[in-house]
């Protein structure tokens, strides 16, 4: 059994970059696919041995946890038709995970959102899923970075090198390496400029994180818009506790932009095994320019 028994995904944002569909569809509830989103992080979880993922969403966000719930009438129609298959898709989604809700009620910033799961998660290290970034390998990121873990008995960052460019879109850490891939952190900086960044190594979408990290957001001062920002309680942790950071293997994508989102779907469903095939050929026979 893994020592990190519980996941947190938080799916409380807006959205705003998918409007006008985000008005009344949540983003984390856009198909990739055959699936939502915010099921490729759950299944990540689940695949990593965790037990329990606790999901923090906001208003207009019920369309999630009518997904990961039981759909008796849904069900019985299935079966009444002697569609076994399908029924078995069906009763998978709603009874393999134990998922509990907590809603954020005001938009107060990534720190804030993980803060709101406290009393859920109690005293014991847990999981981090940001569910825009979808990761695709075996064994999985969380699964690497629970082995990571287990070896260095700290709070764990997935970290990916980036263009010098593209530094001031994530947090960046300042870096003392310890082996091929795991790294000391010695700093931490929300977006920084690209010729301030310590380093090219950016944060990513999966953190394994000490329950310290609510006392360190606790008294985390809120910045622009009021928001609690989660790299600054990760600076006010790192006073405290050593945190390291994982360059992970394995294919990442942003679905949390509109192209990003495009690219991974063509990604998958290319690689799809009934739907790639014929996906392949009809792309073959566009005339897209060049």
């Amino acid at each position: 059994m893994s020592e990190i028994r519980k996941a947190v995904i938080t799916a409380a944002g807006w959205g705003t970059r998918f409007l006008p569909i985000t008005k009344a569809q949540p983003k984390e509830m856009l198909p990739l696919v055959d699936r939502p989103i915010i099921e490729y992080s759950v299944e990540e979880a689940l695949q990593a041995g965790i037990e329990q993922v606790i999901l923090v969403t906001a208003q207009n966000k019920q369309a999630i946890e009518d997904y990961f719930d039981r759909s008796p009438a849904l069900e019985h129609f299935l079966e009444q038709r002697g569609q076994h298959e399908l029924l078995k898709i069906v009763q998978q989604v709603g009874g393999r995970a134990d998922v509990c809700y907590i809603r954020q009620k005001e938009p107060l910033g990534l720190g804030h959102a993980v803060l709101t799961a406290r009393h859920i998660v109690g005293e014991e290290p847990f999981a981090l899923f940001l569910p825009d970034d979808v990761f695709i390998g075996s064994p999985s990121v969380m699964q690497q970075m629970i082995d990571v873990y287990g070896e260095r008995q700290g709070s764990v960052l997935a970290i990916e090198r980036v263009s010098v460019e593209d530094t001031q879109r994530y947090g960046v850490i300042s870096p003392e390496k310890l082996s091929d891939r795991t790294y000391q952190v010695k700093d931490l900086v929300e977006k920084p400029a690209p010729q301030e960044a310590p380093s090219q190594l950016a944060i990513m979408g999966r953190y394994i994180l000490s329950p310290k990290i609510f006392d360190a957001l606790e008294r985390t001062t809120p910045g622009k818009n009021g928001e609690i920002q989660l790299t600054d309680g990760l600076r006010l942790l790192l006073r405290e506790q050593p945190i390291f950071g994982y360059e992970y293997q394995g294919t990442r994508y942003d679905t949390g932009v509109p192209l990003g989102w495009l690219k991974a779907t063509f990604s998958l469903a290319l690689d799809h095994p009934e739907y790639g095939p014929a996906l392949r050929e009809h792309l073959r026979g566009l005339d897209i320019g060049d």
